[in-house]
């Protein structure tokens, strides 16, 4: 029986990518911003409808140089803990100080009420999830950060191509980071991006992701975020199937809507969302009802993920921060396969194993 992951990584057709690959190899320019690189980050602008973006090597290092971009030192952040580990550790390793806000039972996304409680004089910044894909509540966050002179970042890992209240959920905030690691929705198999509306933190930016120099000119200390032409190539290829790949993800999650939107609880999407049905979690009543859905469906070979699990204000290394909302739900919370062309007799004996067990 074929192992059913939450996830499987969209490859296009192989001839499309052997052609770029074959104009790479002839050129022998593999990376250092190449015609690939360019070509995506033109394409990206387009199709994301932002003023600039930047094609890098993974989200982590966009989230990173976010930081060091705005001149985020020896401060205190506040962000979610109800994420992947990657935006806090970014945190940590610009040597700031991740402060834990809650989430919003509904959204999941980070509380304001919570993040305004939260502000000290050490507070620079706001780093902020739009959590699967759903967008956070930009407009209270907006208003907090100007009303305390914070700096406002927005990870949105998940919210490739999503626009709320019309336009693209990438143009909030000083900044605003993409992974395209190949789990993501579209993907270079490695890779990332930043956008910002501002071209004076873009060019600093810029400069910084390629070891702080023009040429022979040192201007700033940098770092190596710059990607190849190959993963360049993968998502120029992937980016022409981006609407077929989000509608396929459409019809499984209204698939999966109509069977057990009745049964178990789901995040809520606020108003005004073009949403990019990056993932389908669910939430049940108890980790232990949870952990026995998960159990029977691992035994029929299908392999969900507890998607965001633990609470990251629940892990040793990180700073405490009680945040009882994400700590309940992450331990609630399971996410359902979900990728393009999942058969659809897969998705009906994942729906009738969770509603028989619970």
């Amino acid at each position: 029986m074929e192992r059913i992951n939450v996830t499987k990584p969209f490859l296009p057709p192989i001839e499309e990518y052997q052609k770029y690959i074959g104009e790479i190899w002839n050129r022998a320019h593999l990376t250092n911003n190449g015609p690939c690189v360019s070509e995506l980050n033109k394409k990206l602008k387009e199709y994301l409808d932002v003023e600039n973006i930047q094609y890098v090597a993974n989200g982590t290092l966009a989230l990173m140089l976010a930081i060091n971009a705005l001149k985020l030192e020896n401060c205190d952040i506040i962000t979610t803990p109800f994420t992947y580990i990657a935006t806090t550790s970014s945190i940590m390793w610009q040597k700031c100080h991740p402060v834990f806000a809650d989430i919003l039972p509904d959204t999941l996304c980070i509380d304001p009420a919570s993040v305004e409680r939260l502000i000290t004089p050490k507070t620079k910044a706001i780093l902020a999830v739009h959590v699967f894909g759903i967008p956070c509540d930009v407009e209270a966050l907006e208003n907090i950060a100007a009303k305390y002179g914070l700096k406002l970042i927005y990870d949105a890992a998940h919210a490739f191509s999503v626009r709320y209240k019309g336009k693209s959920i990438l143009r909030y905030g000083d900044i605003s980071t993409l992974s395209f690691h190949s789990t993501k929705l579209f993907h270079t198999i490695e890779g990332g991006a930043v956008s910002s509306n501002s071209k004076e933190l873009f060019e600093i930016y810029e400069k910084e992701m390629r070891f702080g120099h023009n040429g022979d000119d040192h201007i700033c200390c940098g770092i190596n975020a710059k990607n190849s032409e190959f993963h360049a190539a993968m998502g120029l290829v992937n980016l022409k199937y981006i609407d077929y790949i989000i509608a396929s993800r459409k019809n499984t999650c209204e698939h999966y809507d109509a069977f057990l939107s009745q049964s178990l609880q789901r995040p809520v999407l606020p108003e005004n969302t073009e949403y990019n049905y990056a993932y389908y979690p669910v939430i049940f009543e108890s980790e232990k009802v949870l952990l026995k859905v998960y159990d029977k469906l691992v035994a029929d070979n299908i392999f969900p993920r507890r998607y965001f699990y633990p609470s990251i204000n629940d892990i040793s290394y990180t700073p405490d921060g009680e945040c009882p909302v994400s700590s309940s739900i992450s331990k609630r919370i399971l996410c359902l396969p979900l990728y393009t062309d999942i058969p659809t007799e897969v998705v009906e004996r994942i729906e009738k194993i969770i509603l028989d067990t619970i």
